[in-house]
């Protein structure tokens, strides 16, 4: 029909077509507001699949081989598996001396946010 509207959403390539009214200037409008809901349910889960994929990689399987830290009390030693750190200091790690394997931590975490392009 002469009334029918059909919208592109050029950043997206999202059509949205409307003839359902008599009038273009209600089709347009009904349009617009499909084609607002269409783009706000992509971006929101667009979000939503970011936030899974964040905790996902936060969260591990339980897998006995997923360890973070071990301790050797023969040894005196505490490694850190997530970042490959040894510290051969088991007895001051477990008095609260810890400031160097926070150091470290923090460090790696700036490091990966660096690689993967966050500031």
């Amino acid at each position: 029909t002469e009334s029918a509207i059909r919208i592109t959403h050029l950043p997206t390539g999202t059509i949205v077509e409307c003839q359902d009214e008599r009038s273009q200037y209600k089709n347009r409008d009904k349009a617009m507001k499909v084609l607002r809901s269409k783009l706000y349910e992509a971006q929101l889960r667009e979000k939503i699949d970011e936030v899974a994929s964040k905790r996902k990689s936060q969260v591990g399987t339980g897998d006995r081989s997923e360890r973070i830290r071990t301790y050797n009390y023969p040894q005196g030693r505490v490694t850190d598996h997530r970042i490959g750190l040894t510290l051969h200091a088991l007895e001051n790690f477990l008095n609260g001396k810890i400031e160097d394997m926070l150091e470290a931590l923090a460090t790696a975490e700036r490091t990966e946010m660096l690689n993967n392009g966050e500031f």
